[in-house]
């Protein structure tokens, strides 16, 4: 399962060490401007070394794209690209090789396939997700020629959270700061903190929630097709995520119909000379978005729960390979803590979700695509 999509679809290949991290990018509609530009400055959100409180491996992850592209066009053809690693310290994973690091992929893979890449995790290492970045941002071009557009930011690290909803902060400002948090007081907390565990040696996980904006009405398909189950399947497929919630999520538990239920009303909007939407609106937002496992028109969000890195810098029990009680002290370059790389990551996963479930829903109606 290498492969992701219905129709606009991602595969990926690489590893950590290896030569080069790719994918092919296939369905991708005719006609997109490719903003070269705006690939790369996706990638550079999510690269190694952009800050104090990441990773110091020193990557250019510099992507390069070949083929599908014609003219500065999307052509509609597979849409090839690598990003060449040129900044591995193998060596760091030496003393790594026999053993099994705590929390890892290390033990299931060797139960899989009898053997693994012991190099910064191999397959199972983060760095693979340049390859969702790349597919995130070209399906991000064509979801902005439809007017959606997906924004996520940190909102908790450790026990230091945005106490409101999006609603609430000014977006704009998530890039303002390392964390990548819209409220500059919590950020400078977080960064703090992270900086105090990476002191330790240790790690610390949070939450990034994420806003998707002008999303049509009629995406998703039931039964087993919803959309909050597919971008529910898309982030749990991040490494080191541990949770997805969408709306109200799991406080809706403790609530009661009377307060949980989005009441409908007339759309006074929608008599706007310009403007295409629906004749119904909802008064509250507790569905996030998604009513029956379909877009309602409102603005999705959900939150995704990140684990503390598994990688620390401290002295830990394991065992080797043939089951022996030993200790691990890793090396090498890891982050500290994952959200200020997740964030693009996220919203990668979550525009090739909504891309790829609007080229669906497109493709069962009579009009054109409206690209």
């Amino acid at each position: 399962m290498n492969t992701t999509g219905k129709i606009f679809t991602l595969t990926t290949f690489g590893e950590s060490h290896g030569k080069a991290i790719g994918g092919v990018v296939d369905g991708m509609p005719a006609g997109i401007d490719i903003d070269l530009d705006f690939i790369q400055q996706e990638l550079n959100r999510r690269r190694p070394g952009q800050s104090s409180i990441t990773t110091a491996r020193n990557e250019a992850d510099q992507v390069e794209l070949l083929s599908g592209i014609f003219e500065g066009k999307s052509t509609g053809c597979p849409i090839g690209f690598i990003v060449r690693n040129q900044n591995q310290h193998s060596a760091d994973y030496d003393n790594m090789r026999e053993l099994f690091r705590p929390s890892h992929a290390d033990y299931t893979y060797t139960l899989k396939y009898g053997l693994r890449d012991h190099r910064g995790g191999g397959r199972s290492s983060a760095r693979i997700t340049i390859s969702r970045c790349v597919a995130g941002a070209l399906a991000k071009l064509a979801l902005k020629q439809l007017g959606i557009h997906i924004t996520a930011y940190t909102s908790q690290v450790g026990n230091i959270v945005l106490d409101a909803d999006y609603r609430h902060y000014d977006l704009t400002k998530t890039e303002s700061n390392d964390v990548r948090c819209p409220d500059l007081q919590k950020a400078a907390q977080m960064i703090a903190l992270i900086k105090q565990v990476k002191s330790e040696g240790d790690t610390i996980g949070g939450v990034i929630t994420c806003v998707i904006k002008g999303c049509p009405a009629g995406l998703g398909e039931p039964e087993f097709g919803k959309l909050h189950a597919q971008l529910g399947a898309a982030m749990l497929s991040i490494n080191a995520v541990k949770g997805f919630e969408y709306g109200d999520g799991f406080q809706a538990a403790t609530q009661r119909g009377s307060k949980q239920n989005d009441i409908f009303m007339p759309n006074a909007d929608a008599k706007s000379v310009g403007t295409q939407q629906p004749p119904i609106t909802t008064l509250t937002n507790h569905s996030g978005g998604i009513q029956g496992g379909i877009s309602n028109g409102q603005d999705i969000y959900f939150r995704v729960a990140f684990k503390p890195v598994a990688t620390l810098l401290q002295q830990q029990e394991t065992v080797d390979i043939h089951g022996e009680k030993t200790t691990l002290t890793a090396r090498g370059r890891h982050d500290p803590c994952v959200l200020p790389r997740a964030v693009p990551i996220v919203e990668a996963m979550a525009a090739i979700t909504i891309l790829d479930a609007y080229l669906v829903y497109k493709s069962g109606k009579k009009d054109d695509f409206e690209f």
